[in-house]
């Protein structure tokens, strides 16, 4: 078992196709046999991949700052809840917690810590594989942006491809997969062994 941190929107304004993703991400998860650490809210997407990955039999770790404990946001089912000062804090909490990032759709916030996951990589301070899920282009002009800067030189190619870019859920699992060993076979991998 690995755990994957998923990086996703708390925003209730966005269309429910969105929520809906970030659900069947959680009931993917939880069927390879990871564990999940997000950020722990329980609203909008964070909290759909939360609750479908528990409902799949994962087990869930949210950290989230006192700030968003006291807007009532938190994610009080976690199995495991973690409270932090702040914001960075929390986002080291959430990196010493996992083996993987993905990312799913989101806002600045989403934005803001798929960049600094993607920037340490890209520096060699970690190897832990940062895939994101982008099914119908949220971050098609991101993408061309980042090839603009290759081409400008501001960033290297080697920048650009430290990142995993997919669309569909089992491709964003098997490029975690490819890079995260698992410790422990699955529920259905052991069934399967049993004669």
């Amino acid at each position: 078992m690995s755990a994957i941190c998923v990086y996703c929107a708390s925003s209730e304004r966005i269309d429910p196709k969105y929520v809906e993703l970030a659900a069947v991400v959680g009931a993917e998860l939880a069927r390879r046999g990871h564990s999940l650490v997000t950020g722990g809210g329980s609203v909008s997407c964070m909290g759909a991949v939360a609750k479908a990955a528990r409902d799949g039999g994962a087990y869930t770790i949210g950290v989230i700052p006192q700030a968003l404990v006291d807007m009532e946001v938190a994610d009080t089912e976690a199995n495991e809840l973690i409270v932090t000062r702040d914001m960075r804090e929390r986002k080291g909490e959430m990196d010493r917690r996992c083996d993987a990032f993905l990312a799913l759709p989101g806002g600045i916030g989403t934005l803001e810590e798929v960049f600094e996951i993607w920037v340490s990589r890209s520096l060699g301070m970690h190897d832990k594989q940062l895939v994101v899920l982008d099914p119908d282009g949220v971050y098609e002009l991101l993408r061309a942006q980042i090839d603009d800067l290759v081409l400008r030189g501001f960033a290297r190619p080697a920048v650009r491809d430290s990142i995993v870019w997919t669309t569909s859920v089992p491709d964003a699992f098997d490029a975690l997969e490819a890079s995260v060993p698992r410790m422990l076979p699955t529920a259905a991998e052991v069934l399967e062994a049993e004669p």
